[in-house]
């Protein structure tokens, strides 16, 4: 019985240091990929991104500043890896215009599943690991 016990208690160790060590890696790699594209059929895709938590891929608007601006779209996101992403654009994006991709989170919102940031707002915001904003800019083609 000990030698079960011993067995099962090594195989859940290894089992938790690998799901801590997963969410760390998340955490440490959050991660938007994605490039210029096309957004005249009103959408954007990042390749993949790593959130942290679950959330939102957010797309705003930016200039040479690389400050984020209004929301133009939106896509949901799962805590971990996230390929083939894609956002409706709620308006049209010229070719030249600048897009930034940042990974927001689910929290402090009201309703869970809908997303509620409006810039400034706490709700569904950014996420910051090491006070650094998750993101990408890219340029419409």
């Amino acid at each position: 019985m000990t030698a079960t016990f011993a067995k099962h208690s090594l195989l859940a160790s290894v089992l938790f240091t690998g799901l801590t060590l997963g969410a760390a890696q998340a955490m440490e790699h959050a991660d938007v990929k994605v490039s210029g594209q096309s957004v005249a059929e009103g959408s954007v895709t990042a390749e993949q991104v790593m959130a942290p938590e679950n959330g939102w891929l957010v797309v705003h608007r930016t200039g040479a500043d690389h400050k984020p601006g209004p929301v133009v779209g939106y896509a949901p996101l799962k805590k971990g890896e996230n390929a083939h992403v894609t956002a409706l654009l709620s308006e049209p994006v010229k070719s030249g215009e600048m897009l930034m991709l940042m990974v927001h989170s689910e929290a402090g919102g009201s309703k869970a599943g809908i997303f509620e940031y409006t810039l400034g707002a706490k709700e569904d915001g950014p996420i910051k690991p090491d006070g650094k904003l998750v993101m990408t800019v890219i340029t419409a083609e």
